[in-house]
């Protein structure tokens, strides 16, 4: 998996690319942790667009993520979660936990 940070206009936006499990968590760590760093960020949004599976250990990294950011008063949103990503998120009943766009 490749992850990439934007920070604009208060928004720092982390997309992920390719297969998003296990093997992942220290790209995925990395990401993050320069996302919540960022002065002015309130809000992380995590761009699943070019992500074409998630496990559960990738459901545990986000909410770890939103954990944090939580504790740093920021904000998660997950965007552009299509197919069987999506269809994780609602089994996982990730849509009572973070705002999905």
């Amino acid at each position: 998996m490749q992850a990439s940070l934007t920070v604009a206009e208060g928004r720092a936006v982390i997309r992920l690319q390719g297969r998003f499990d296990f093997n992942a968590h220290r790209e995925f760590r990395e990401a993050t942790e320069r996302a919540l760093r960022e002065a002015g960020a309130k809000e992380l949004r995590v761009d699943l667009a070019d992500v074409e599976y998630l496990d559960s250990s990738a459901l545990g990294m986000l909410l770890m993520l939103r954990d944090k950011a939580k504790a740093a008063n920021q904000s998660v949103s997950l965007a552009n979660c299509k197919g069987a990503v999506r269809q994780v998120l609602d089994i996982a009943n990730f849509g009572k936990l973070f705002t999905i766009v």
